[in-house]
């Protein structure tokens, strides 16, 4: 004799998307086209730079390794050019170099203190520093490569030499800065 002792099963239910707030109003100077996210976004990125020139002084004074200090002594050069590359791009657009906040590397700057904050002298605070240097430069690299895309796009020849020129740099500071972490200063931190 058999027994059914297979439970019923119950209809599926049907799941619906958790509600999604209204959309985001633009603001007034809200840009409209690719060229006024382009203009807005290297101002953000104008300031972004600046910020980090200010920074970085800290950041070198902070480590141990002489190698992670060469590195951001490098980057510090590098930057002092980048700021002059977007000051070249406002230029061949017509426009006055002008900064406008930008959260993101505020973001990331913060982090960067708090991390000094946060740890000892010594390879904890070097593998600290690289952590928070590698998340500013992936930061930069991002926003580099997109506007380049842009420039592209908008056929600013000039100011897509200037950006591609730096996104190579912030390239190869980011392999520098794993070069460093991986010549034992990591294995020491531990």
């Amino acid at each position: 004799m058999e027994t059914k002792t297979a439970a019923k099963k119950s209809p599926a239910k049907k799941t619906t998307p958790a509600k999604t707030s209204a959309k985001t109003p633009a603001k007034k100077n809200a840009a409209k086209s690719l060229e006024d996210l382009f203009e807005d976004s290297l101002k953000d990125i104008y300031w972004a730079e600046k910020a980090l020139l200010k920074a970085l002084p800290a950041m070198m004074k902070n480590a141990t390794s002489e190698k992670l200090k060469t590195a951001i002594d490098k980057h510090i050069t590098e930057t002092e050019g980048h700021v002059e590359r977007l000051e070249e791009c406002f230029k061949a657009l017509g426009k006055k170099a002008q900064a406008k906040k930008c959260d993101a590397m505020q973001g990331l700057l913060d982090e960067g203190k708090s991390i000094l904050e946060e740890t000892e002298p010594g390879a904890v605070r070097d593998a600290g520093i690289i952590a928070a240097a590698q998340k500013v430069e992936h930061y930069e690299i991002a926003t580099y490569g997109t506007l380049a895309a842009f420039a592209k796009v908008l056929k600013e020849e000039d100011c897509l030499k200037h950006l591609l020129s730096t996104l190579e740099e912030e390239k190869k500071c980011d392999e520098l800065l794993t070069k460093v972490a991986d010549t034992n200063l990591n294995s020491k931190a531990m």
